[in-house]
């Protein structure tokens, strides 16, 4: 809602403030008085491309400030925090502009780009005029303002569908390129898990191969000389000749009288420890005994297994977790038919809900668009276009998340004859009529966006021109209406308002703003009856049109 216009140097207007307030604003004053100065201050504000010319004469910088407020969940809030600019309960945008034309721009004392300004204006205001009827005649927005008038986002059901008929589709498409990929995969896959289960490969044992090869290996170099020494040391050996030399020595023993007892004592100990030795030679001996092809047998199956490894650029140790993982995704191709079926019925269900949801939506859009045209038809006649017929037509479009509806506001002006599109059909006053009939019927249904009407009653008067009033008063209920105009039936309705004025003052001319009590609101409005001339008869007719 528009709050308040603060004005400072542009065009005429050397200052002016003007607090708005929730209801119908109206502006009046007589032609070249300056209102339509009022609403390119306004647009200037809300980024609408400057000139040089805005600033006045002489007085350096010109200055706009516009005041609105939001409420929360407002969607410029949604904006102002993409923007990096701070949301408060008052939205303040102010621009300044130089003699040459440059500007600069403000939301809420941050500097900003006029292109925020214009997305935030797209949330604020709506201006609709003789030439400005673009949600109108746009049939791009159509489809939304039928849903809006349908209430309670009719096509809420039907995004949700759509959007889980897109995650069904993503789904089945990355599975299929999994499959192809697969696919390509499969011959490799199933020769390389027969590969890895012929040679069934056991955690541990490439290590274990490695050590018996080490071990045989040395085995073989060293098992002649162990076996030399256990000859050298057996009966042809050093066993023999201690054994003879103890025979001789204890016959001996006799006759040497003890001489030789400690000696034979030693050769004793020396049988025992040579025994020792013999035993251990023996099974050293035994240990190191191995079939040759028992060897060649431990180095085929480590070579087998390191290179296997190699083929696969992993560990030998890594080889039983790749051939359960190979296994494994080979497996899981087989399992890929049934999984593309599952996602295939998934997208089949998600498209039979999508298109429930989008007839259902349909048959909706073609209700309200019944109940929209009725209440158009009653709208029309007061506003002066009793022949014209207003038609919402729902035609079959392209599918999408808001249903697969093409929706058009189409008119006719003369009995007859064919509805067409109404910026085709419809003159200026009729199309801003139109507009006018159409916000009426879908007041309450919309945003609580500020709608402006600059001068849609022009050309027409009397029952016409007060129909226009009741009509805008009617939008203005609940909201907020500014309504720039020259008819005192329009003006009758006003909740405010204001005269727009050209004074002179020092050989300069100026316009300015007042805001009118009651008393001087009966004089605009007999002047806008009778002209500059007021008479009691004016200001009784002025009474009699306020008091409705």
């Amino acid at each position: 809602m528009l709050r308040g216009l603060t004005i400072r140097d542009i065009l005429l207007i050397e200052q002016a403030e003007i607090a708005f307030a929730p209801g119908l604003n109206v502006l009046t004053g007589e032609t070249g008085a300056g209102k339509s100065i009022l609403l390119d201050a306004l647009g200037f504000a809300l980024g609408a491309r400057g000139r040089g010319q805005l600033a006045r004469p002489g007085a350096g910088r010109g200055e706009v400030t516009a005041v609105f407020e939001l409420r929360p969940g407002h969607p410029a809030r949604a904006i102002l925090e993409e923007a990096g600019l701070p949301a408060e309960e008052e939205l303040v945008l102010r621009r300044l502009i130089d003699p040459d034309g440059r500007s600069r721009a403000f939301v809420n004392d941050r500097r900003a780009g006029v292109e925020t300004l214009a997305r935030l204006a797209a949330t604020l205001v709506e201006v609709h005029g003789q030439q400005d009827e673009r949600g109108l005649t746009d049939p791009r927005g159509h489809r939304a303002l039928l849903d809006a008038y349908a209430g309670d986002d009719p096509a809420a059901p039907v995004r949700a569908a759509w959007a889980g008929l897109a995650a069904a589709r993503r789904r089945l498409e990355r599975r299929r390129e999994e499959a192809a990929a697969a696919a390509r995969d499969a011959d490799f896959l199933a020769h390389a898990v027969e590969e890895l289960r012929r040679l069934d490969p056991q955690p541990g044992e490439e290590a274990e191969l490695d050590a018996r090869r080490r071990r045989m290996q040395a085995a073989q170099r060293i098992r002649e000389d162990v076996a030399r020494a256990a000859e050298a040391l057996g009966p042809r050996g050093a066993e023999g000749q201690i054994t003879d030399a103890a025979r001789w020595l204890d016959g001996a023993a006799a006759q040497a009288g003890g001489a030789l007892d400690a000696a034979l004592a030693a050769l004793d100990r020396c049988l025992e420890a040579l025994g020792e030795a013999q035993s251990g030679i023996e099974a050293a001996l035994e240990a190191m005994a191995f079939d040759p092809a028992t060897l060649e047998q431990v180095e085929e199956r480590l070579f087998a297994i390191r290179a296997m490894a190699r083929k696969h650029r992993v560990l030998p140790g890594e080889l039983p977790a790749l051939a359960g993982e190979l296994a494994a995704r080979l497996a899981a191709i087989e399992d890929l038919e049934a999984d593309l079926a599952a996602l295939e019925a998934q997208v089949a269900r998600a498209e039979a809900a999508w298109e429930a949801a989008a007839d259902a939506l349909s048959a909706t859009r073609r209700a309200a668009a019944a109940r929209l045209d009725a209440a158009m038809a009653a709208e029309l006649p007061p506003l002066r276009l009793e022949r014209a017929r207003f038609v919402t037509l729902v035609e079959p479009g392209s599918p999408g998340p808001e249903g697969r509806d093409s929706v058009t506001f189409a008119v006719a002006t003369n009995p007859g004859a064919s509805p067409g599109p109404i910026d085709e059909i419809a003159s200026g006053g009729e199309r801003a009529r139109f507009l006018l009939a159409l916000k009426v019927c879908l007041a309450g249904r919309g945003s609580d966006i500020a709608m402006i009407f600059d001068e849609i009653d022009r050309g027409v008067g009397g029952a016409t021109a007060d129909a226009i009033g009741r009509r805008l008063a009617a939008l203005a209920r609940g909201g907020q209406v500014l309504a720039v105009t020259h008819s005192p039936q329009v003006a009758a309705r006003a909740d405010h308002h204001w005269r727009i004025e050209k004074v002179v003052a020092g050989g300069a001319t100026h316009t300015r703003v007042l805001r009118l009590d009651p008393a001087q609101r009966i004089d605009e409005i007999a002047r806008m009856l009778a002209g500059e001339r007021l008479t009691e008869e004016a200001r009784a007719a002025a009474r009699r049109l306020i008091a409705g």
